[in-house]
């Protein structure tokens, strides 16, 4: 829509802000109708109409099966639109169009702003099925007219109270049209089938219906007031009411057709079992985050015993295997501690890869310097683990063979993300300025420990790639590559 407006009309971004609000509401026209809806904005120089949006009912079938955005029609052809741009009012005249052997009904509103006339809707109802109308449908239609009359007058939609029409109650979950005192006129089945579990045990029509929800909510003190006025229908306001074993959702509309309020609407849906599911999930999380955090304490107890037994241990080969223990529980706990503290099985590694560089440059025989560069981005948990351990690895690796006692150096950490949107790929480049390797080093066969880790990390668990090298000018480097997630 803002393509269509801004490149055929001359509506300014409030007016467009304005369009946004009213097509984030106007399916409860388009339901309560029975009827397609399709919005005309006159272009530019004023000799055509483009559609920039179209709503098709859910409660009735449609008169169009072709999508009818972007479509231009010159002023004149349909006398209709014309009529309620230039005079400002909701027209209904005319006869039944015939589109594809099924008559039509059509009328056009005027969408007011400002006591600007910016656009105007097209209303265009399939009477192909039309019998005698029920008394929800007579419902319907005199609720549908009088929102029909506050678009007219620049009234609906409400500024400021935008709607995700995903998350509330929509015309068919249930229905209630209320007075102007707040009590019940009418009630669809859905309606009142949320109230009876909700506890009601009579009819809703003739009781204020605001009351009557303080009433089956459980005592709330002072909010109870608040609640009485929200399901009178006062303002548009949505909220949930809790009963013992219910939940209701509902979304309150005054209707002031005329400028003066006549009524309300208030649409309501029965979600009991998403908030029951929602309570689940939230129950869940929590459980792994604490066993994240559980992990993390134990890990970071067995390192601290790894620590005390290496004090105790005369031999200094020993000491340093112990050592090289506690930095691999350690960084394993670091990833379960970021863990603990989200709401999914993913992590910002580029915090986790700062904490491992640091954590290994404290066993730096001389003045070397970690940074990294790139990001590494969110990865999920089942990568994040061996990934830490490995880069642990490199980096001791690095800082204990890179360099000699008391030499001054760099280790640098990049990453980049690369690859397309199916097969996102890491690239991780470890380089340091120090000694390099020997002239017979071979990295798919060095037999130390360390590299036996990352090699079966890297290529078994991970699926990727691990090298290492000389350096373009001087030290070593290691490359690896490693498959992830696409989400950055």
């Amino acid at each position: 829509m803002n393509d269509l407006v801004r490149q055929h009309t001359a509506l300014g971004d409030s007016d467009l802000e304005w369009l946004h609000l009213l097509v984030s509401e106007w399916q409860l026209l388009s339901d309560l109708s029975f009827a397609d809806l399709v919005l005309w904005v006159p272009t530019l120089d004023g000799t055509r109409y483009v559609s920039v949006a179209q709503m098709r009912p859910n409660t009735g079938p449609t008169s169009y099966q072709d999508d009818m955005v972007g479509h231009l029609v010159p002023r004149g052809r349909r006398p209709m639109l014309d009529a309620a741009l230039d005079e400002g009012r909701i027209v209904r005249e005319g006869d039944p169009e015939w589109r594809e052997e099924v008559p039509v009904r059509v009328e056009s509103i005027p969408v007011r702003r400002q006591g600007r006339v910016l656009g105007v809707i097209a209303r265009n109802t399939n009477l192909l099925t039309v019998r005698t109308p029920s008394r929800l449908e007579l419902t319907y239609l005199q609720s549908a007219s009088d929102l029909a009359q506050m678009i007219e007058a620049g009234a609906f939609p409400f500024p400021g109270q935008q709607v995700d029409m995903d998350a509330s109650p929509r015309v068919g979950d249930g229905l209630i049209r209320l007075d102007a005192d707040g009590i019940v006129q009418y009630a669809s089945p859905n309606a009142l089938s949320a109230y009876h579990r909700l506890g009601l045990a009579a009819d809703l029509v003739g009781h204020h219906l605001g009351k009557a929800t303080a009433e089956l909510a459980p005592s709330r003190g002072p909010v109870d007031e608040a609640l009485v006025k929200l399901a009178s229908g006062w303002a548009p306001r949505e909220t949930e009411v809790e009963g013992t074993d219910c939940v209701i959702q509902l979304r309150a509309i005054p209707l002031k057709p005329k400028g003066t309020r006549i009524g309300s609407l208030v649409l309501l849906r029965d979600v009991t079992e998403l908030r029951r599911r929602e309570r689940e999930l939230i129950t869940k999380d929590a459980t792994i985050r604490e066993i994240h955090h559980r992990v993390k304490n134990n890990l970071q107890t067995v390192a601290a015993l790894l620590r005390l037994q290496a004090r105790r241990i005369e031999s200094q080969r020993g000491r340093e295997a112990l050592e090289e223990a506690v930095r691999r529980v350690g960084s394993i706990a670091i990833v379960h501690e970021t863990l603990s503290q989200n709401l999914d099985e993913r992590v910002e590694f580029d915090e986790i890869a700062d904490r491992v560089l640091a954590m290994v440059a404290e066993i730096s025989p001389g003045k070397v310097t970690g940074r990294r560069t790139g990001h590494f981005g969110i990865l999920d948990a089942e990568v994040a683990t061996p990934l830490s351990m490995v880069l642990t690895e490199v980096l001791q690796n690095a800082l204990e063979h890179g360099f000699r006692e008391g030499e001054h150096g760099t280790v640098e950490v990049s990453a980049v993300r690369g690859g397309t949107s199916k097969e996102a790929r890491l690239l991780i480049t470890v380089q340091d300025d120090g000694i390099g390797l020997p002239e017979d080093f071979d990295a798919q066969r060095a037999g130390n420990l360390g590299l036996q880790i990352v090699r079966t990390l890297v290529e078994g668990e991970l699926g990727g790639t691990f090298d290492m090298r000389p350096a373009p000018e001087r030290g070593t480097q290691v490359l690896l590559d490693i498959p992830v997630s696409a989400q950055r």
